[in-house]
Protein backbone atom coordinates (compact mmCIF):
# COMPACT_ATOMS: atom_id res chain seq x y z
CA UNK A 1 0.00 0.00 0.00
CA UNK A 2 1.07 3.46 -0.48
CA UNK A 3 2.45 5.76 1.89
CA UNK A 4 0.97 9.16 2.09
CA UNK A 5 3.75 12.06 1.25
CA UNK A 6 3.18 14.27 4.57
CA UNK A 7 3.54 17.68 2.89
CA UNK A 8 3.10 19.57 6.33
CA UNK A 9 6.49 18.14 6.86
CA UNK A 10 7.91 20.20 4.76
CA UNK A 11 5.89 23.47 4.48
CA UNK A 12 3.87 23.83 7.60
CA UNK A 13 2.34 26.81 5.42
CA UNK A 14 1.10 24.50 2.90
CA UNK A 15 -3.11 25.36 2.86
CA UNK A 16 -3.80 22.96 -0.21
CA UNK A 17 -2.89 20.78 -2.50
CA UNK A 18 -3.68 18.07 -5.06
CA UNK A 19 -4.25 14.61 -3.70
CA UNK A 20 -6.00 11.37 -4.89
CA UNK A 21 -7.55 9.06 -2.65
CA UNK A 22 -5.60 5.99 -1.80
CA UNK A 23 -8.11 4.04 -0.12
CA UNK A 24 -11.51 4.09 1.36
CA UNK A 25 -11.91 2.84 5.15
CA UNK A 26 -14.70 3.18 8.06
CA UNK A 27 -12.31 5.38 10.10
CA UNK A 28 -11.20 7.86 7.15
CA UNK A 29 -9.88 8.76 3.41
CA UNK A 30 -6.40 7.86 2.50
CA UNK A 31 -4.55 10.11 -0.06
CA UNK A 32 -1.66 9.99 -1.84
CA UNK A 33 -0.35 13.46 -0.57
CA UNK A 34 -1.72 15.77 2.45
CA UNK A 35 -1.40 19.53 4.08
CA UNK A 36 -3.10 17.54 6.77
CA UNK A 37 -1.73 17.54 10.40
CA UNK A 38 -2.84 14.41 12.18
CA UNK A 39 -3.50 14.28 15.80
CA UNK A 40 0.06 13.70 17.53
CA UNK A 41 2.43 14.98 20.43
CA UNK A 42 -0.02 17.06 22.21
CA UNK A 43 -1.34 18.61 18.49
CA UNK A 44 -4.83 18.29 17.67
CA UNK A 45 -5.60 17.03 13.85
CA UNK A 46 -6.11 19.47 11.71
CA UNK A 47 -9.82 19.91 10.03
CA UNK A 48 -10.75 21.75 6.86
CA UNK A 49 -12.29 20.31 3.54
CA UNK A 50 -11.83 17.85 -0.08
CA UNK A 51 -12.72 19.59 -2.85
CA UNK A 52 -13.96 17.05 -5.98
CA UNK A 53 -13.87 17.96 -9.29
CA UNK A 54 -17.72 18.52 -9.69
CA UNK A 55 -17.98 20.74 -7.18
CA UNK A 56 -18.86 19.28 -4.16
CA UNK A 57 -17.00 18.66 -1.07
CA UNK A 58 -17.08 16.85 1.76
CA UNK A 59 -15.86 18.26 5.45
CA UNK A 60 -12.50 16.98 7.37
CA UNK A 61 -13.79 17.09 11.22
CA UNK A 62 -10.37 15.54 12.40
CA UNK A 63 -7.23 14.06 10.93
CA UNK A 64 -5.31 11.29 13.04
CA UNK A 65 -3.03 8.76 11.93
CA UNK A 66 -3.61 5.54 10.63
CA UNK A 67 -2.92 2.32 13.08
CA UNK A 68 -0.07 1.26 11.55
CA UNK A 69 1.28 4.66 11.55
CA UNK A 70 2.30 4.43 8.11
CA UNK A 71 -0.60 7.30 6.88
CA UNK A 72 -2.84 10.14 7.43
CA UNK A 73 -6.54 9.33 7.86
CA UNK A 74 -9.02 12.03 7.16
CA UNK A 75 -11.91 11.77 9.00
CA UNK A 76 -14.82 12.90 7.43
CA UNK A 77 -19.01 12.67 8.46
CA UNK A 78 -20.23 9.37 8.49
CA UNK A 79 -23.20 10.49 6.81
CA UNK A 80 -21.31 11.73 4.02
CA UNK A 81 -20.84 9.56 0.82
CA UNK A 82 -17.73 8.00 0.41
CA UNK A 83 -15.81 8.61 -3.25
CA UNK A 84 -14.14 5.91 -5.01
CA UNK A 85 -10.36 5.15 -5.02
CA UNK A 86 -8.91 7.09 -7.70
CA UNK A 87 -10.88 10.16 -7.40
CA UNK A 88 -8.67 13.12 -7.47
CA UNK A 89 -9.00 15.92 -5.27
CA UNK A 90 -8.16 19.02 -3.28
CA UNK A 91 -7.00 18.48 -0.03
CA UNK A 92 -7.62 22.05 1.70
CA UNK A 93 -6.79 22.67 5.94
CA UNK A 94 -9.14 25.22 7.42
CA UNK A 95 -5.73 28.06 7.98
CA UNK A 96 -7.31 30.47 10.89
CA UNK A 97 -7.17 27.42 13.46
CA UNK A 98 -4.40 25.65 11.71
CA UNK A 99 -2.31 28.92 12.34
CA UNK A 100 -3.20 29.26 15.89
CA UNK A 101 -1.88 25.97 16.57
CA UNK A 102 0.98 26.83 14.76
CA UNK A 103 1.45 29.78 16.99
CA UNK A 104 0.58 27.83 20.46
CA UNK A 105 2.99 25.24 19.82
CA UNK A 106 6.02 27.31 19.42
CA UNK A 107 4.36 29.35 22.33
CA UNK A 108 5.01 26.11 24.29
CA UNK A 109 8.24 25.82 22.92
CA UNK A 110 9.34 29.10 24.46
CA UNK A 111 7.61 27.95 27.46
CA UNK A 112 10.04 24.78 27.61
CA UNK A 113 13.29 27.64 27.18
CA UNK A 114 11.56 29.43 30.33
CA UNK A 115 11.33 26.36 32.62
CA UNK A 116 14.04 24.17 31.38
CA UNK A 117 13.03 21.24 33.38
CA UNK A 118 11.79 17.50 32.07
CA UNK A 119 7.87 18.04 30.68
CA UNK A 120 5.95 15.40 31.51
CA UNK A 121 2.89 16.19 29.44
CA UNK A 122 1.18 18.66 27.28
CA UNK A 123 -1.95 19.77 25.12
CA UNK A 124 -1.67 21.86 22.40
CA UNK A 125 -4.88 23.91 21.94
CA UNK A 126 -6.45 26.84 19.53
CA UNK A 127 -6.97 29.33 22.36
CA UNK A 128 -5.21 27.85 25.62
CA UNK A 129 -2.78 25.26 25.61
CA UNK A 130 -0.61 24.15 28.81
CA UNK A 131 2.33 22.22 29.87
CA UNK A 132 3.18 19.84 32.89
CA UNK A 133 7.03 20.16 34.36
CA UNK A 134 8.64 17.42 36.63
CA UNK A 135 10.13 20.23 39.09
CA UNK A 136 11.05 18.70 42.00
CA UNK A 137 12.40 21.18 44.52
CA UNK A 138 12.18 24.22 41.66
CA UNK A 139 10.11 27.02 42.93
CA UNK A 140 8.46 28.58 39.82
CA UNK A 141 7.54 32.17 39.20
CA UNK A 142 4.85 33.36 36.95
CA UNK A 143 5.39 36.54 36.29
CA UNK A 144 9.52 35.71 35.34
CA UNK A 145 8.12 33.28 33.35
CA UNK A 146 5.45 35.58 31.51
CA UNK A 147 7.71 38.45 31.23
CA UNK A 148 10.91 36.23 29.77
CA UNK A 149 8.11 35.04 26.69
CA UNK A 150 7.43 38.34 25.81
CA UNK A 151 10.71 39.34 25.78
CA UNK A 152 11.61 36.54 23.23
CA UNK A 153 8.55 37.38 21.27
CA UNK A 154 9.14 40.96 21.24
CA UNK A 155 13.22 39.84 20.19
CA UNK A 156 11.35 38.14 16.95
CA UNK A 157 13.76 35.43 17.40
CA UNK A 158 13.75 32.66 13.67
CA UNK A 159 12.51 28.86 14.51
CA UNK A 160 14.08 26.79 12.04
CA UNK A 161 13.84 23.03 11.08
CA UNK A 162 16.58 20.44 10.66
CA UNK A 163 16.30 16.73 9.90
CA UNK A 164 19.72 14.42 11.68
CA UNK A 165 19.70 10.83 11.63
CA UNK A 166 17.48 9.49 14.23
CA UNK A 167 19.93 8.10 16.16
CA UNK A 168 21.36 11.60 17.13
CA UNK A 169 19.10 11.24 19.99
CA UNK A 170 21.47 8.40 21.61
CA UNK A 171 24.03 11.22 21.65
CA UNK A 172 22.37 13.75 22.31
CA UNK A 173 19.55 12.72 24.46
CA UNK A 174 18.84 16.33 26.25
CA UNK A 175 17.13 16.85 22.89
CA UNK A 176 13.58 15.22 23.94
CA UNK A 177 12.51 17.37 25.99
CA UNK A 178 9.25 15.52 26.96
CA UNK A 179 9.37 12.41 29.19
CA UNK A 180 8.39 8.72 27.44
CA UNK A 181 7.04 10.03 24.15
CA UNK A 182 8.89 8.55 21.39
CA UNK A 183 9.82 11.16 18.68
CA UNK A 184 8.45 10.84 14.98
CA UNK A 185 11.17 8.93 12.62
CA UNK A 186 10.89 9.80 9.06
CA UNK A 187 12.87 7.75 6.62
CA UNK A 188 15.68 7.03 9.65
CA UNK A 189 15.53 10.45 10.22
CA UNK A 190 14.31 12.71 13.26
CA UNK A 191 13.28 17.01 12.83
CA UNK A 192 14.83 19.60 15.35
CA UNK A 193 13.17 22.78 16.14
CA UNK A 194 14.87 25.65 16.65
CA UNK A 195 14.29 28.65 18.14
CA UNK A 196 17.32 31.35 17.25
CA UNK A 197 19.46 31.10 20.86
CA UNK A 198 17.17 29.99 23.04
CA UNK A 199 15.96 26.63 22.42
CA UNK A 200 16.70 23.12 20.22
CA UNK A 201 14.49 20.11 20.46
CA UNK A 202 13.12 17.14 18.78
CA UNK A 203 9.46 17.87 17.20
CA UNK A 204 7.14 16.91 14.38
CA UNK A 205 4.72 19.80 15.10
CA UNK A 206 3.49 22.50 12.90
CA UNK A 207 5.49 26.13 13.77
CA UNK A 208 5.51 29.58 12.99
CA UNK A 209 8.85 31.31 11.42
CA UNK A 210 9.47 33.85 13.85
CA UNK A 211 8.35 34.32 17.75
CA UNK A 212 7.41 37.48 16.52
CA UNK A 213 4.46 35.65 14.37
CA UNK A 214 3.21 33.99 18.19
CA UNK A 215 1.81 37.29 19.26
CA UNK A 216 0.47 38.12 22.76
CA UNK A 217 0.02 35.50 25.25
CA UNK A 218 -0.21 35.16 28.65
CA UNK A 219 0.44 32.45 31.23
CA UNK A 220 -2.17 31.33 33.29
CA UNK A 221 -1.81 30.21 37.15
CA UNK A 222 0.79 27.46 38.02
CA UNK A 223 -1.15 24.52 39.10
CA UNK A 224 0.15 21.72 41.57
CA UNK A 225 -0.40 18.07 39.95
CA UNK A 226 1.30 16.21 42.32
CA UNK A 227 4.12 16.30 44.31
CA UNK A 228 7.05 17.08 41.58
CA UNK A 229 4.46 18.18 38.53
CA UNK A 230 3.52 21.50 37.93
CA UNK A 231 0.71 22.48 35.25
CA UNK A 232 1.34 25.70 33.36
CA UNK A 233 -1.28 27.22 30.66
CA UNK A 234 -0.87 29.83 28.12
CA UNK A 235 -3.32 31.77 26.68
CA UNK A 236 -3.18 33.54 23.24
CA UNK A 237 -3.94 36.50 22.99
CA UNK A 238 -5.62 38.86 19.59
Amino acid sequence: MLMTIELFRQDAYARRCDAQIIAVGEVGLRLDRTVFFPTGGGQPGDRGRLLLSDGSSLDVVDTIKSPDGFDVLHRVSERAPRPNVGTRLIAEVYWPRRHRLMRMHSALHLLCAAVDQPVSGGQVGEHKSRLDFDVKSIKLDKTEIGERIEDWIAEDRSIREEWVPADEIRRRPELVRTMNVKPPVVDGKIRLVEIEGIDLQVCGGTHVRSTGEIGGVTVGKIESKGRHNRRIHLTLVD
